[in-house]
């Protein structure tokens, strides 16, 4: 990870400046959005591989852990992306509010969470199980509260949705865990080549999207002061959770690592699954506004959760 910039939010920042310059049209258009069909596809195939679902429910023992960090992951989350409905379209056009809502209801990340929670010195088992369990869950409630809170908002789900969601999410990380009995063995000595794979199909996702975006002309009703305002709101959010999760923490008596844990599990969003969620439930014209929030939030959490953790490992800090 860098200092500033994440390597990974780098090559996509580059790819949206490809898809700005360069964007795919026509048949060219078509032959990228069924290229990313099948990426995405294989992607979930290999989320379902690399989870180890008997680890996650091991982890359940500590259910009161998991209990909170899901409740901030899929329920005060998606009350404060909520909230930033209320702001006037002068401020927030409605389809960057709809991405932060669509961010709001976003697993964990799995990398950054335990990644972090061990530079803290936190409860890193309770991190793996944690975000391991939230995963697992947003495959099945991400797209639920996506069509139950955005639905009839102007970027709402398309009615083709539900046949994508099975068919292109669900059912690969399905075939993925079956599987995984006879192929965990060889993802696990592969892990490097894979998870090339898995960047360069996010890195597709992100190219279709934004050519689709130039095509359908989003992106001249945008100007600088709403990407502003979207930063704002973006650590605003990120604040509020990492503030609430701490106290909810405290409040509740749970042991300084397992605090840390709460804390970064509880307010991470997960860009590696966002990105292709989102080509499943919107409209490729829609996509890359849609997304936008979560590559602002992504960068914005790294940076900060970077800065905490070194705080907490060097100071013996309690989250708060």
């Amino acid at each position: 990870m860098s200092r500033f910039l994440d390597p990974f939010v780098a090559a996509i920042l580059a790819t949206v400046g490809v898809a700005t310059l360069l964007p795919a049209s026509g048949a060219v258009a078509g032959a990228f959005g069924t290229a990313t069909t099948v990426a995405v596809g294989l992607l979930f195939f290999l989320y379902g591989a690399r989870l180890s679902t008997q680890e996650a429910l091991d982890g359940l023992r500590h259910w009161r852990l998991h209990a909170v960090v899901l409740a901030a992951t899929f329920v005060l989350f998606p009350l404060l992306g909520l909230a930033v409905l209320l702001l006037p379209a002068s401020a927030l056009p409605a389809q960057l509010a709809a991405g932060v809502l669509f961010l709001a209801v976003l697993p964990s990340t799995v990398q950054s969470s335990i990644a972090f929670t061990s530079i803290a010195r936190g409860n890193v088992a309770a991190a793996i199980c944690s975000a391991s369990l939230s995963n697992l869950a947003g495959i099945v409630l991400t797209p639920l509260l996506v069509a139950l809170l955005l639905a009839g908002d102007g970027a709402g789900v398309d009615g083709s949705a539900v046949l994508g969601i099975v068919l292109q999410l669900l059912a690969p990380f399905v075939a993925g865990q079956l599987a995984r009995r006879w192929i965990g063995d060889w993802i696990t000595r592969n892990s490097a080549p894979l998870k090339l794979f898995d960047r360069g199909s996010i890195l597709l996702v992100v190219y279709t999207a934004f050519s689709a975006g130039m095509t359908e002309g989003i992106w001249h009703r945008l100007d600088a002061g709403h990407l502003l305002v979207l930063l704002v709101v973006c650590g605003v959010l990120l604040a509020a959770v990492l503030g609430a999760t701490g106290w909810a923490a405290r409040l509740l008596g749970f042991a300084r690592a397992d605090r840390i844990t709460i804390v970064f599990c509880g307010s991470k969003k997960s860009l590696a699954s966002g990105l292709p969620m989102a080509t499943v439930l919107f409209g490729h014209a829609q996509v890359g506004l849609i997304v936008l929030p979560l590559m602002l939030f992504h960068q914005i959490q790294l940076i900060v959760c970077a800065a905490l953790a070194r705080r907490y490992a060097a100071a013996e800090l309690v989250p708060a």
